[in-house]
């Protein structure tokens, strides 16, 4: 069997970043080390574990807010999407749009905090 466990997540500052996930998102903060050479290592991701963001600092400015291409690369799934997205308004994230039904799900795209979309999503009930 194979898990994805962890992808890379550019940033430009892990602070912000870390205020960003784990207090707007709710995520938990994973791992949080700086070893001898002075490379901070974190790592945020769901509370109830699944794949974690690693959280890569990066000069490349055109490349933060854009890993993407402007597309929605990542699906941040919940079962109660209702709490959720009040709880992320709540928290200052910016939706760009408000939720909409689809056959997939109850769905709204929303902005992480250099602007990258993602989607906010709760599949139909199952049988």
């Amino acid at each position: 069997m194979l898990r994805l466990s962890d992808a890379t997540y550019l940033v430009r500052d892990h602070d912000e970043a870390i205020g960003f996930f784990v207090d707007a998102l709710g995520f938990a903060l994973r791992e949080d080390e700086t070893n001898a050479s002075g490379r901070r290592r974190v790592v945020v991701g769901p509370a109830d574990g699944g794949t974690g963001l690693v959280l890569a600092l990066t000069d490349a400015a055109d490349a933060v807010g854009n890993q993407a291409g402007g597309s929605v690369a990542f699906f941040l799934e919940t079962d109660d999407f209702a709490a959720q997205h009040a709880r992320m308004v709540a928290a200052g994230v910016r939706f760009r749009e408000e939720p909409r039904h689809e056959v997939y799900g109850t769905v709204a795209v929303f902005e992480d905090l250099y602007g990258m979309p993602w989607d906010l999503i709760q599949p139909p009930a199952r049988p």
